[in-house]
């Protein structure tokens, strides 16, 4: 066994870098073994050299991350800054000093993971990110090692523990999405501006990470159809109960059926209390890939936290370590199908359209005649009146068979345009019949 170490640099010490610090000095030993060398913290850069962080030696703290790491002696850096900058300025750094690379950071890499990549490659390093994604859960690398040999041609996954806390309690206690947001900002579960969350940003970029590794082309954050929460309702779960559905925030990635193309995206969408994701509760994330030989399968654990995040942190550092030592790299990035990211107009699923509409004869033949003119064909129609207090008015809840995103936009538009037709209350996918 090498009794030099191996010497780690840690960018940033917040939530989670204080854990993968901790897990290094506690497991010490245990980590040594596993990787066949010691591994030491080298330094620990910081915003706030003022903060007392329990379990760190002060010297090793540093409000420089840039000098650490040309410092000459590094030998792997642990980036858990976030954000774009100075994160994309200090990897590149890393790698022009031969350090290899192991990053929690979703948006950077869905920004500008393929610049960062071949950096790597052609500095002959490691770039490894399982903490990217879906936090604790082993998912990054079985799709591009232990799946390497199979086709992806799905992947559908709860990937924020924020918001299906949220949808969560919305489902099981009736609450508003209002309520069900105060108490995840009381546990802890949402930031005081949960905008990323809430509105599918990080589920977006954990998105296009995914969607690049499935189906090895490159997706960019911006390849990824974005839809938020904020808008989701009670009366949407329940009618997403009376169809024996849940309502969950879904990224889901397609290979189309002709294999020429691919699609990316983030919204709300019910499914069926059938499907296994209907099932996570709470702040849990989960991901379902369907493959050509291995068939379904499902990851499911916790996806945020510092303890979870910096398991699979420590995980990553394990692996680069051991390829240190063998003088070797890792995968790098797989983009040799070059495949377009098609609109979202070209999706093709189901939906769920709640009208308010005038209470009175023909409106359903409108309605109905409106779907048929845009090619969307109605699978079920549930109509109920209510008192309006000066005429009548009625909710007519129809539920099409599967037709393009495009098609129905189109038809929701004409929709408007009704006389008849007094609001759109919700639209909303069906997925995972």
């Amino acid at each position: 066994m090498r009794t030099r170490p191996l010497k780690v640099a840690l960018l940033g010490c917040g939530v989670v870098g204080s854990e993968v610090a901790r897990i290094m000095t506690t497991h010490a030993d245990d980590l040594t073994q596993r990787i066949g060398a010691p591994v030491e913290l080298a330094g620990v850069a910081v915003r706030r050299p003022s903060k007392v962080r329990e379990g760190i030696d002060p010297a090793l703290i540093t409000t420089d991350a840039t000098a650490l790491l040309k410092r000459g002696d590094i030998d792997i850096a642990i980036e858990v800054i976030g954000g774009i900058e100075p994160a994309r300025t200090l990897i590149t750094t890393a790698f022009e000093h031969g350090i290899s690379v192991v990053s929690a950071n979703k948006a950077l890499l869905a920004q500008d993971g393929a610049a960062l990549h071949a950096a790597a490659e052609q500095a002959g390093l490691d770039l490894y990110y399982e903490a990217a994604v879906a936090g604790a859960i082993p998912l990054i690398r079985p799709l591009r090692e232990s799946l390497a040999g199979d086709k992806i041609n799905r992947v559908m996954g709860i990937v924020n523990g924020t918001t299906n806390f949220i949808l969560d309690k919305m489902d099981s206690t009736g609450a508003g999405y209002q309520e069900a947001l105060d108490e995840a900002t009381a546990l802890g579960y949402a930031e005081a501006d949960p905008t990323a969350d809430v509105d599918g940003y990080d589920a977006a970029a954990k998105a296009a990470i995914l969607a690049g590794i499935a189906f090895h082309t490159r997706v960019r954050l911006d390849d990824v159809y974005r839809e938020g929460m904020t808008e989701v309702s009670a009366a949407d779960f329940a009618s997403a109960k009376r169809m024996g559905c849940t309502i969950k925030l879904l990224a889901i990635l397609e290979r189309a059926a002709d294999g020429e193309s691919v699609t990316a995206r983030v919204h709300p969408a019910m499914i069926p209390l059938s499907h296994p994701l209907a099932s996570v509760r709470e702040a849990y994330n989960a991901v379902f890939v369907e493959a050509d030989a291995a068939g379904r399968l499902m990851f499911y654990g916790p996806g945020a936290g510092g303890a979870p995040t910096a398991s699979a942190v420590l995980g990553d550092l394990v692996a680069v370590a051991r390829n240190k030592l063998a003088e070797a790299t890792g995968p790098g990035e797989s983009a040799y199908t070059q495949l377009p990211v098609s609109p979202m107009g070209d999706v093709v699923t189901r939906y769920h359209i709640s009208l308010d509409v005038a209470d009175k004869p023909g409106v359903l033949a409108q309605v109905a005649t409106t779907f048929a003119e845009h090619g969307v064909s109605i699978d079920t129609v549930r109509q109920q009146g209510r008192p309006d207090g000066v005429g009548k008015e009625a909710s007519l809840v129809v539920v099409t068979h599967r037709a393009a995103d495009a098609a129905l936009s189109g038809t929701v538009e004409a929709l408007r345009k009704l006389d008849t037709v007094r609001g759109v209350a919700s639209i909303m996918r069906v997925e995972g019949e």
